[in-house]
């Protein structure tokens, strides 16, 4: 009894620990997020609460001169598009794999595999080259087409999925006339809705937060997304951290939303899709 009493609180000292960990950084900015310029100026600490709760001077200010609406509006236009494509191509490619039968299959799921493992920045020189030479540089149609390209973790989630499926499912509606098309549309991508759903959220949290590619293919200030209009608080606000600080909130705010809301289909995605 008194080790499992020592080891479960070292576990919940823990789990406090890393809880800490997380919530402190998030706190520092809530509380500079409502302090003002002069309490800033004043060397206000970090974890001193402001004079006012209530002061939503700084939002206003990061979401009228940061432009933030126009931001969202171009976040929510890739993120529409990008996604739409990633859930389309990756449960195909899915579909393709396990119900296909087709000469060097495990060798374009091998080099698909090696190709996954080599990191983005190395090959963007050559990405960079071919989204310009296609026209697509400085429009948002770069990071769409870029962001459609289907990672690893999105195929095995549909994969492990689709291999759920009976196979006699499939063998029913070729006996009724059904082309591979036709199963996949009415029999296969129905009943990947939980899969699909831990992609969306996967794959929307990391298109969302993403800045390397926005900030890379759209140098344009009216195509700023979320991160770049964020990282654009750098110039006439470079000091003014209370201004930064909420146009931060503003970014996070809706990602924690979305994910506290809808976390339960991300670990019933993975678990369902592990013991499937």
């Amino acid at each position: 009894m008194t080790r499992r009493s020592v080891a479960r609180t070292l576990v919940y000292l823990s789990l406090i620990a890393a809880t800490a960990l997380v919530l402190l950084p998030l706190g520092v900015v809530l509380l500079t997020s409502l302090k003002s310029s002069k309490e800033m100026a004043n060397g206000s600490g970090a974890l001193s609460l402001p004079d006012s709760l209530f002061n939503v001077d700084n939002y206003v200010t990061a979401f009228q001169d940061g432009r933030m609406l126009s931001a969202f509006a171009n976040t929510a236009i890739i993120l529409i598009v990008a996604i739409g494509g990633t859930v389309l191509i990756g449960s195909m490619t899915a579909y393709a794999i396990d119900r296909f039968t087709f000469r060097f299959k495990k060798l374009v799921v091998a080099l698909f595999l090696i190709a996954a493992l080599v990191p983005g920045v190395t090959t963007q020189v050559a990405t960079f080259q071919i989204v310009n030479s296609f026209g697509l540089f400085d429009s948002l149609w770069a990071p769409i087409a870029l962001y459609m390209g289907t990672d690893i973790v999105s195929i095995y989630i549909f994969l492990q999925f689709v291999r759920s499926i009976p196979i006699s499912l499939d063998e029913s509606a070729r006996l009724e006339g059904a082309n591979a098309f036709t199963i996949y549309r009415k029999i296969i991508f129905p009943l990947l809705k939980p899969a699909i759903a831990t992609v969306v959220i996967v794959k929307g949290i990391t298109v969302y937060n993403d800045f390397y590619i926005p900030f890379l293919y759209l140098p344009s200030e009216d195509l700023g997304v979320i991160s770049t209009s964020l990282f654009r608080f750098r110039g006439p606000y470079g000091a003014h951290w209370e201004v930064i600080s909420a146009g931060a909130v503003l970014v996070i705010l809706p990602t924690l939303i979305v994910f506290l809301s809808l976390q339960r289909f991300i670990y019933n995605g993975f678990m369902r899709g592990a013991t499937r």
